[in-house]
């Protein structure tokens, strides 16, 4: 399964070997790696240097330990995309709008898939949560259904990386714009975002692709409004 590694930089060779492995395949998500000691025997290193590799793995996100079960491939990246983007907004001292005119780009292309594989359980869900939008009064329960919306969307896109990547900008904006979502959807334009939601249902329930992309675009130039007057 591993083959011998040979030179210096021991670990980082072992790193390369294993991500070449999951991108030919024969590492797949979820799959357990073997322990430290026959790695080391497979791959004729010390363990030391497996372990270092294991730690750098894991630091990028690519494996997860899982105590007293040993290491496996990831399941799910979102968390490990949301740490280094969180940090590159930060030590690049974006705007808050930056993320939004990102989210923005994203989820106009996102709602153009949508409209071609959405099903219709998918749309029965987005149906419901308009429903339960329109009768809830808790602000952080209409954070949650708001969240829940934009997530069905991407989802039905199809598009594994697109879910994965609109999912963490939706968790920056959570954790690095506080409270900016509650507040949007708790004030006066919380009556408009309904009816631009319903409008965004209706162009995916006809599978109209030009109408889903201008009822994200006007849905968009509402909330940048807001945030431009926020911040």
């Amino acid at each position: 399964m591993f083959t011998p590694v040979k030179g210096t930089k021991i670990y980082e060779q072992v790193v390369e070997q294993i991500k070449k492995m999951i991108g030919d395949g024969t590492l797949k998500r979820g799959d357990k790696l073997p322990t430290e000691r026959d790695l080391a025997e497979q791959l004729q290193v010390s363990r030391p240097s497996v372990r270092e590799a294991l730690r750098a793995l894991e630091v990028i996100g690519l494996i997860e330990s899982r105590q007293g079960a040993g290491n496996y491939i990831r399941e799910s990246f979102e968390e490990s995309l949301l740490e280094p983007l969180s940090m590159m907004f930060m030590l690049q001292e974006s705007s808050p709008f930056e993320i939004i005119e990102l989210r923005e780009i994203l989820e106009l292309e996102t709602v153009v898939l949508a409209a071609e594989r959405i099903t219709e359980s998918e749309l029965a869900v987005l149906r419901n949560l308009l429903e339960d939008m329109k009768e809830c009064e808790n602000e952080e329960r209409n954070v949650q259904l708001d969240r829940k919306f934009h997530y069905t969307i991407a989802r039905a896109s199809r598009n594994l990386l697109i879910l994965n990547v609109v999912q963490v900008i939706s968790q920056l904006i959570d954790s690095l714009i506080e409270n900016a979502r509650r507040k949007i959807l708790s004030g006066e334009s919380r009556a408009k975002l309904t009816v631009q939601h319903e409008l965004i249902y209706k162009a995916l329930s006809e599978r109209d692709r030009d109408s889903a992309y201008e009822a994200i675009k006007d849905h968009f130039r509402l909330i940048k409004q807001y945030y431009r007057n926020e911040f």
